[in-house]
């Protein structure tokens, strides 16, 4: 596979012999790779400040994943154009606030040596995403953000695009986000879920494999062994 930087832009870099071969995974970005919350919070904040909206943080989160018109929607405010320029512009202020949830770097890298696929399937516009997954340092063939072709989640469009992207068949594709959206995208799009319990939402119904921690992601998707096929001392 031909390492992508993690702010690529959204491609294929696999050879079309070898189109579904591979097994894929696909993730979500804020709770699921990086703690966003903080920077999260104090957009929101100048969202509240600048355009005196009474509503928490905590209603906002409520909906993460949803594309930021549909949340603005859901939660009654207008002017989501001026709204949403407020808050990309805290979010990139604020962003060195961001930080890798421990463990996912080197789960990534395992993935990656073992030949997987890795794509990002996110929310967040791409000139908001890409700067956040830099900080990864890790390959991925696919970051499918928002506004780019397709609906947002909870609709299969991203996933399915992001699958497209790595030459990759559903089949062989799982998805680990953190909020029912996710999972319902994951649904639609024919892709198994594995829901990440330590990011901001509830895994919804029905309730699919979860993972702790990132390093549990080895074990359930099939990688938890040691990274040689030898016993310590043998000679077989």
């Amino acid at each position: 596979m031909i390492s992508t930087p993690c702010s690529a832009m959204q491609s294929s870099h696999t050879h079309p012999a070898h189109c579904g071969a591979q097994r894929s995974l696909l993730l979500d970005l804020d709770g699921v790779l990086l703690d966003t919350r903080p920077v999260m919070q104090e957009a929101w904040h100048a969202v509240r400040q600048h355009h005196c909206v009474d509503v928490q943080f905590e209603q906002y989160e409520q909906h993460l994943g949803r594309p930021f018109n549909d949340i603005m929607r859901r939660l009654g405010v207008t002017n989501a154009e001026a709204v949403h320029q407020t808050y990309s512009e805290a979010s990139k202020a604020f962003a060195h606030l961001a930080r890798p949830f421990e463990g996912v770097e080197e789960v990534l890298h395992t993935l990656v040596a073992r030949g997987w696929l890795l794509a990002v399937v996110t929310s967040k516009p791409l000139d908001r995403a890409a700067p956040l997954l830099a900080q990864l340092g890790c390959p991925f063939g696919s970051v499918r953000a928002a506004g780019g072709p397709g609906r947002g989640k909870p609709a299969p469009d991203p996933l399915l695009l992001a699958l497209v992207d790595l030459c990759a068949d559903p089949a062989q594709a799982t998805f680990v986000g953190d909020m029912a959206v996710d999972h319902e995208a994951a649904q639609r799009a024919g892709v198994a879920y594995v829901h990440a319990a330590w990011g901001y939402g509830s895994p919804g119904t029905p309730v699919p494999p979860t993972a702790h921690a990132p390093h549990d992601l080895l074990q359930i998707l099939g990688e938890g062994r040691h990274s040689g096929p030898f016993l310590e001392g043998s000679l077989l």
